[in-house]
Parts: C-alpha cells; sequence; structure tokens
C-alpha cells in the first residue's frame, strides 16, 4: 500500500516541513479604495490621514490631508461630508465623524502655524487663474507646489468667492477663511483683487499666460416675475449675504419673505433672523422635495424660521405678499389650488438660484457652452488648449468640496500640459465593500456629536454654530474607522496562521509578507482579517 504524500519525505531534505507545496490557493495583501474615499468629491485618502490621526500623529494627518485639499478648517465647517453617508461603519452602528476630525486638524494647523512646504525648483511657466473661490484656491495650491508661477485675480475686493461672499459666518468664521487663504499665498502666489477679468483671450496675451484656469463662481441671482413687486422691495439672496461682508448691515425690515428652498434661502432666512427680522420661507413643493439639506432646515427651524410648505409667491405690493397654496400631482409636481392667503413683509428675497457670468468668454472661440456652462472633459479640459474651467462655470453640484476637486484635476492636467506631456490617470482601485469585513472584531462605538452654540445666541449673533471637537474626542472618532479594505496592523494573521508563514517586517508600508514555502492555502488569515486587506486568489500552476 502507498504511504501518504507527507510522511514520504525524506528526513532532513529541503521539502521538510515546507506546506507551501499542498497550495492551490495563495493569500496575497490588497489595497482596495475605501467607500469614504471613492465619494469625496475632494479626492482626499480620509482613511490614510485618519491613520495618522488615530495615533496622535496630528502633523503627518494633516499633511497627508492636503496633498488634495488645502483647506481643512474650512471644510471641516462647510462640507456637506457625503464621505459619511458611505462609510461602512454606517451599517455597524454610526458612520465615523470623518468631518468633526477633519476641522480638528485644520485647527490644530492654524493653532500650530503648520506652513505648506514651498517648492525647491522655481518653473518658467504662467498660469492665469480667474477667482478666488474654492476651485480656484485648489488649482493655485498645487500649481504652486509644482513650481509654476501662479497669479490669481480676483474681482472682489477680499478672496475667499462663495466661501466669503455666500456661505454666512456663523458657519465660517472669518478668520478661519484668511488664515487658510494666506498659507496658500505664502507658497508664492500672486493675488490680484479688485481685478475683473473681462476679456480672456487679451488678459493671457497681455500677461503671456501659458494656460488659464476658470473658477468664476455663480453670483449672478436668478430672477423671477412677481406682479406688483418694486425694486426697493424686491431684493436677491446673493446681494443679501454679500452685503453681509460690508460695513452695514442690509435693511431687511421686520418681516422677511424668503422665497425658495435651497441652502441660499435657508442661509438667508437666518442670518435675517440674527438681525432681529421674522424670516417666513415660502418653498413649492414638501420639505421632503426641499433641496436644502435637512439638518440646515433642522437648525434653522430651532432658530425660529418659520416655512410654508406647499406654497408660492403670486404677487406683492410692497407691504403684503399674497400667497397661493399648492398641492403635489400624482408625478410630485407641484399645482396651483386656487387657495389663497396674505402675509406682511417689508422685504421679499429671492432665493431662487445663480448663474455664472461668461462675459470673458465671449471672444474665446471652441468652447463648449450649453445651459449657462462650459462643457468640460473628466479633467476640466474646456477643449480649447491651455484653458480649463471648474467650481460653479462646468456642470455638477455647487459646493466647496466639488470646487476643491476640480481645481485639484484642473492643476494635474495643467501641470501635463505645461511639461508637454501626456497626462496618465492611475487606475481606480476595487472598492471596499462591507460584506468583506470582520465587524465582530471591532467593539461598539456611538459616534462623537459636536457640541452648538446655545439657541439664544444663535438667534442673535453670528458667532459660529457648530464647535469642534476636543483632542481627546478627535482621538476617539478617529480610532472608530474600520479601515475598510486596507491592513491595520492588528496581527490577526500573524497569530492565527497555524504554519507560522506570515512575517512581521517592522516597516510600517509593508508591515507582513507571506512565507509561501511553508503558507498551505488554509484561508484562515483571510477568514479572520478585520478589514478584508487578504484576498485568497488561485494558485499559478
Amino acid at each position: 500500500m502507498q504511504k501518504p504524500f507527507a510522511i514520504t519525505l525524506d528526513v532532513g531534505s529541503s521539502l521538510e516541513n515546507r506546506t507551501g507545496s499542498w497550495r492551490t490557493l495563495r493569500p496575497v495583501y490588497v489595497h482596495k479604495l475605501p467607500p469614504c474615499n471613492n465619494q469625496c468629491p475632494a479626492g482626499e485618502d480620509i482613511q490614510g490621514w485618519l491613520y495618522y490621526a488615530e495615533s496622535g500623529r496630528y502633523e503627518e494627518a494633516w499633511r497627508h490631508l492636503v496633498k488634495r485639499n488645502p483647506l481643512p478648517a474650512c471644510m471641516g465647517r462647510v462640507c456637506y461630508h457625503t464621505c459619511e453617508g458611505a462609510c461602512n461603519r454606517g451599517c455597524l452602528d454610526e458612520s465615523v465623524g470623518i468631518n468633526s476630525v477633519e476641522r480638528f486638524l485644520g485647527d490644530h494647523a492654524i493653532e500650530n502655524g503648520y506652513a505648506f512646504v514651498k517648492p525647491q525648483k522655481k518653473r518658467d511657466k504662467k498660469v492665469l487663474i480667474v477667482g478666488s473661490g474654492p476651485a480656484g484656491l485648489s488649482a493655485a495650491y498645487q500649481l504652486a507646489l509644482k513650481g509654476w508661477n501662479v497669479t490669481i485675480k480676483e474681482g472682489a475686493p477680499q478672496a475667499g468667492g462663495m466661501m466669503r461672499y455666500g456661505i454666512p459666518k456663523y458657519r465660517l468664521p472669518r478668520t478661519i477663511l484668511d488664515k487658510e487663504i494666506q498659507r496658500i499665498l505664502d507658497l508664492g502666489v500672486t493675488l490680484e483683487l479688485n481685478t475683473c477679468v473681462k476679456d480672456l483671450q487679451e488678459e493671457m496675451k497681455a500677461g503671456g499666460y501659458d494656460a488659464a484656469f476658470l473658477a468664476v463662481g455663480a453670483s449672478l441671482a436668478n430672477r423671477a416675475y412677481i406682479p406688483g413687486g418694486d425694486a426697493k422691495h424686491m431684493l436677491d439672496a446673493v446681494s443679501v449675504l454679500r452685503s453681509m461682508e460690508g460695513e452695514a448691515e442690509p435693511l431687511l425690515g421686520r418681516k422677511v419673505v424668503v422665497y425658495g428652498g435651497g441652502n441660499t434661502a435657508i442661509d438667508v432666512a437666518r442670518s435675517a433672523k440674527r438681525l432681529g427680522a421674522e424670516p417666513l420661507i415660502i418653498y413649492r413643493r414638501t420639505r421632503e422635495k426641499m433641496p436644502a439639506h435637512d439638518f440646515e432646515v433642522e437648525e434653522a427651524l430651532e432658530e425660529g424660521v418659520s416655512v410654508k410648505w406647499l406654497s408660492t409667491i403670486s404677487e406683492t405690493d410692497g407691504q403684503e405678499v399674497k400667497i397661493e397654496k399648492m398641492k403635489l400631482d400624482e408625478n410630485g409636481h407641484p399645482q396651483p389650488t386656487g387657495e389663497f392667503e396674505t402675509v406682511q413683509a417689508d422685504a421679499v428675497v429671492l432665493a431662487l438660484g445663480q448663474s455664472v457670468d461668461l462675459g470673458l468668454l465671449d471672444k474665446v472661440s471652441g468652447l463648449n457652452i450649453k445651459n449657462g456652462v462650459v462643457q468640460v472633459d473628466t479633467n476640466m479640459y474646456t477643449g480649447v488648449p491651455g484653458i480649463y474651467a471648474g467650481g460653479d462655470m462646468v456642470p455638477g453640484d455647487r459646493n466647496v468640496t466639488v470646487a476643491i476637486g476640480h481645481g485639484y484635476k484642473a492643476a494635474r492636467a495643467i501641470d501635463a500640459y505645461l511639461k508637454g506631456e501626456e497626462l496618465v490617470i492611475p487606475l481606480k482601485k476595487e472598492i471596499a465593500s462591507y460584506e468583506n469585513l470582520n465587524t465582530w472584531y471591532y467593539a461598539d462605538a456611538p459616534k462623537t456629536v459636536r457640541p452648538q452654540l446655545d439657541l439664544v445666541r444663535r438667534q442673535s449673533t453670528f458667532d459660529e454654530v457648530q464647535h469642534g471637537l476636543t483632542e481627546e474626542n478627535a482621538l476617539f472618532e478617529a480610532r472608530r474607522c474600520l479601515s475598510c479594505g486596507n491592513c491595520l496592523q492588528c496581527d490577526n494573521c500573524y497569530g492565527v496562521c497555524p504554519d507560522n508563514a506570515v512575517i512581521k517586517t517592522g516597516e510600517e508600508k509593508v508591515p507582513y509578507v507571506f512565507n509561501y514555502d511553508y503558507c498551505k492555502g488554509c484561508g484562515i488569515c483571510s477568514s479572520e482579517c478585520p478589514c478584508g486587506a487578504i484576498r485568497m486568489e488561485p494558485e499559478d500552476i
């Protein structure tokens, strides 16, 4: 009778105890794309900077974060953190408070005077950036780091674009905005304020610019015809919010009606409340259909802002506003009912969306402009050599996070264009799914809620509403990250391997390797990896 293979080996031979010869599957360490990273419009490596933050290495965390986003203290306040909606931890208990930790790191950097590292090599070509909002600042930062000569031309008296002139101070304190902008300018970026670019071609020719990034914000308010409305009585939301930056506060009166249902309408109503007015929002659809983010609507209601849903303004005479009640049809569209009511109004503020002034492009041929925005490819290229666009000027969501992502992509493309190189985009990795995690290894840890300003001060001052986390809370929140799809160095694979085939290297980037001479492919390491960072692959024969 033939003996089993395992005991026919000669003692002392090179094959003694090398169980790797039995293997049909081999474990491989993988690097997957965490769903938070995949969701982030700015392209941040969220899991990467959380890794440093959870061990208290705050400067390393901040420097890793700003590889994609130069404004973390601002983003930690105004980003709508869709990354948290994609977080796998949300399927376990609650998503990680990514935005809270980002704000902590941004504030920590300001408090400790962290600065960007200037490039050692300065290049000779020049880039024009039109607009100093988040898209323009993001592109300027990335291009300056690469050594290009960057000039930002801004039509307003101060930099920041719609971050300054569209977001109220109670959401984004101006001291925070100013400090993060200055850090970008300290890289050698030239900023020209009160400089409106009216003819892009002429501007580029006169200044000797080799490329341009267009990042003009949506500062033109959309209008609506309302019978009986007069210029003094009817205001637009953009002008109201912009006037908040002046020395004199806008004169809105006691009774203020805001017409619209987006975040801008909420911002105007909450600002009016702080000025002592009694704001009333009129919106044509239901709360569920309201484009404003629900948490902002909830905060507005807490502060005493009134809302009339399923309502529209039919006419106004300067003292009163006539409102018609609406109802939704079977398709969810609002339809008039013929029922009316009248409310007092010292001012009516229209918050019906904004558009971009594209006058600077009148003499530029070859552009594709549809529905008031410039069409671009995935690299923000307009189709005209050397000209790129982003932010409010192109199709897509209009918010700070998206704009910062546009600036990064455009800068990457402009850098390649100026070097005469082909732009190569890395292939996207497999997304780490919740199903591949072993969540029973993770303890329950409720999400840390950021404290808020007391309601009385929220109603009467422009002090910041949301407060930041303490260092203790920020550490706790960072440590709630599951490290989806990437090794967190827990030693599980090292501990459970029956053949001692896992070797610890002591290196941070490659903490473990497999000794395939002894790995028999049992798969225990893969099945016990908490974060799904080991995959069993067929053995090459």
